[in-house]
């Protein structure tokens, strides 16, 4: 082989390393550019704890719901069919259906509690995407990638929370106040709740954490013994959603 065809050679072999570096980076759904800015929240595993008594006490308050929705241009639409969610509320013994008892305490009884994306150790919905238009990331966070997205609406049937909306229509005429910092979506695609990756990244707490002023909601690392999750665990008494179901959901309730 002579010097030109070597360096020839050599040059479409190092390129195509670097393609499929690139290509590598792309398709891992754990390699992923915002946990490695500077300045961002990290954690182990986040998790976040909801103190639903203070909820109760509160039952009329949406801040963190109009304030999840507005930071991530959730659409709002007249006709329910449409509606796309990330976070709100359902009556206790719809949301916590193997938690309820008839004879339980009477305050608990029709009482509305916050619901959204489990951020499950074992997500189904993961487990289901075709496309791996959803994944679980190193710390916790179960992502989506709506570019991705085909509209299967597997991971809908495989979760267990109803924690997916799906795009039946044009989402962008129904946002009232766009916000430019964050993308929208298009007809076709299933969204959810994020747990504010965006956020974290600026090393700022999830939207509904920063709006809830009961201080009913609170987040953080679940790996670390002194987190004040973890504090909240060691001294409450706590539940999760269907967690007989093996998903190991990741929000807990006070109660």
């Amino acid at each position: 082989m002579n010097r030109k065809n070597f360096l020839r050679l050599g040059g479409v072999s190092l390129l195509g390393l670097a393609g499929r570096k690139a290509v590598g980076a792309f398709a891992d759904p754990a390699v992923r550019p915002a946990a490695r800015i500077g300045g961002a929240l990290t954690a182990r595993r986040w998790a976040m704890v909801i103190d639903a008594r203070k909820c109760f006490e509160e039952e009329g308050c949406d801040d963190c719901v109009r304030a999840c929705h507005r930071v991530h241009n959730v659409p709002e639409f007249d006709e329910q069919r449409h509606e796309v969610k990330w976070i709100w509320k359902e009556p206790f013994q719809e949301a916590f259906i193997s938690e309820h008892s008839p004879y339980a305490n009477e305050m608990f009884h029709e009482k509305p509690v916050l619901v959204f994306c489990n951020h499950c150790d074992q997500p189904p919905c993961v487990r289901v995407c075709p496309t791996q238009a959803t994944w679980r990331r190193e710390d916790g966070l179960v992502m989506m990638d709506w570019h991705r997205c085909i509209g299967c609406r597997y991971c809908m049937a495989g979760c267990p929370y109803g924690s997916r909306s799906f795009n039946w229509v044009d989402p962008r005429p129904q946002i009232r106040q766009t916000n430019t910092d964050y993308p929208t979506r298009a007809k076709g695609v299933v969204e959810k709740c994020t747990f504010c990756d965006e956020r974290l990244a600026r090393g700022q707490l999830p939207a509904c954490v920063e709006a809830c002023k009961h201080g009913a909601l609170v987040f953080g690392d679940l790996e670390d013994a002194g987190s004040k999750v973890r504090d909240l665990l060691r001294t409450n008494f706590t539940i999760r959603r269907k967690p007989e179901l093996g998903t190991a959901p990741e929000i807990y309730y006070i109660i």
